[in-house]
């Protein structure tokens, strides 16, 4: 079973920053926004 990698550009590294500012830097709340693991944002 192979898993896929999956990549994020800069654009969207750039909008999940703002995205926890605006959160007030919760980073668990933002990464179920994003629809991503919160280790993965996190990193």
């Amino acid at each position: 079973m192979t898993k896929k990698i999956r990549t994020y550009n800069a654009s969207f590294k750039a909008e999940a920053v703002k995205k926890i500012a605006d959160n007030n830097g919760n980073v668990s709340a933002t990464a179920k926004q994003l629809g991503i693991a919160m280790q993965t944002l996190s990193n």
